[in-house]
């Protein structure tokens, strides 16, 4: 991987992150952003490919918002798996 791939994927991941962050209501801070975008990137990419469905746009726009689709499935999930959980004090 060549640094300006891993660049391209940490900018993608964090406008995607922090997307998702502002239609769900709340993220993870930056660097918990970027993370949830970048996985939201894979999830989106095997939630597509596995619909047959295709990116709505042609570059990075497209890639974006796959990436969107799947952070939101992910942040949601993970509110829905943390609100099961008791809280500490």
């Amino acid at each position: 991987m060549t640094l300006e791939t891993f660049l391209l994927w940490v900018a993608i991941g964090a406008v995607a992150g922090y997307l998702a962050s502002l239609v769900t209501g709340g993220g993870f801070g930056v660097v918990g952003d970027i993370v949830i975008g970048v996985v939201g990137a894979f999830v989106g990419g095997l939630l597509f490919r596995s619909l047959g469905w295709h990116a709505p746009f042609a570059g990075i726009a497209g890639t974006i918002t796959v990436a969107f689709v799947g952070a939101v499935l992910l942040l949601v999930l993970l509110r829905v798996v943390r609100s099961g959980r008791p809280r500490r004090a």
